[in-house]
């Protein structure tokens, strides 16, 4: 098996939720250079599309956590390419709030972005999947804060542990005909995220990371690659930590500040 033709997806067409930005738009930009043929979506038309090869993406609008438009998003990419070989489930994301005060409207919108909507696209997308003889193959961005929460995230938090058990679930349901996996990622350098990580960048926060730097959206997108290729043909109902090793525990940080001289 040479790796150079089995990362090659000349012919096969890719969905990508959420795609217009951040790491959805690393994401496609990957499949794209691969050879691929990507859709992405968002609620709102964007003023530049995920590019690389001399090829763009294709933009559908659609708001995926309603059923109903998560299914038409599926057909549009099926009308559009004949075919549909791989879904990354990446739209999600929350802001933070007060677990004691936030709203149920709040919580309803987190959990219906980050768990319901990856549910809809994904059975839309296993019916245009089952129906080949090569199936398919779903990715689900999940993130650390299902393994490990940070306060204000309850509501996130709740909806990407779920996440993590659908993935499992479907992963049991579909296979062999699709293969379901998910990717759990960590500190990630976007521009939208730049202000959360501190005046420097997110340089202090590099620290508390065993790979001594945060993560980049590039870091996600290759590991799509690997979980959507051949390479990863026995690889199914798996979470795949994109992180770098996690983050040092509180304890260790603690007595390594105590310890120091300076």
């Amino acid at each position: 098996m040479h790796i150079d033709s089995v990362l090659d997806f000349t012919g096969r067409a890719v969905l990508v939720t959420g795609g217009t930005k951040g790491i959805g738009a690393a994401i496609a930009g990957a499949f794209l250079g691969a050879g691929a043929d990507v859709v992405v979506c968002g609620r709102g038309t964007p003023d530049t599309l995920p590019a690389a090869g001399g090829r763009e993406a294709v933009f559908v609008a659609a708001d995926v956590r309603d059923p109903a438009a998560a299914s038409s998003l599926v057909e549009a990419a099926v009308e559009r390419f004949g075919r549909l070989d791989v879904l990354v489930n990446n739209a999600g994301g929350s802001p933070d709030a007060d677990a004691a005060t936030v709203s149920p409207r709040f919580v309803e919108k987190i959990v219906a972005l980050n768990l319901l909507a990856p549910f809809y696209v994904a059975q839309a997308a296993h019916r245009a999947m089952r129906a080949r003889d090569d199936g398919g193959a779903i990715i689900n961005i999940g993130s650390v804060s299902a393994h490990d929460p940070q306060p204000g995230t309850a509501a996130y938090t709740a909806a990407k542990a779920g996440l993590l058990a659908l993935t499992k679930a479907l992963a049991l349901e579909w296979a062999p005909a699709v293969r379901v996996n998910h990717i759990t990622t960590g500190l990630i350098r976007t521009r939208s995220a730049a202000s959360v990580y501190g005046a420097d960048g997110g340089e202090s926060v590099a620290g508390v990371i065993p790979m001594r730097r945060m993560a980049v959206p590039e870091d996600v997108a290759r590991a799509c690659l690997f979980l959507a290729s051949d390479l990863s043909g026995y690889v199914n109902g798996a979470d795949l930590a994109v992180h770098g090793g996690g983050e040092f525990p509180a304890r260790y940080l603690a007595a390594r500040t105590a310890g120091r001289t300076d």
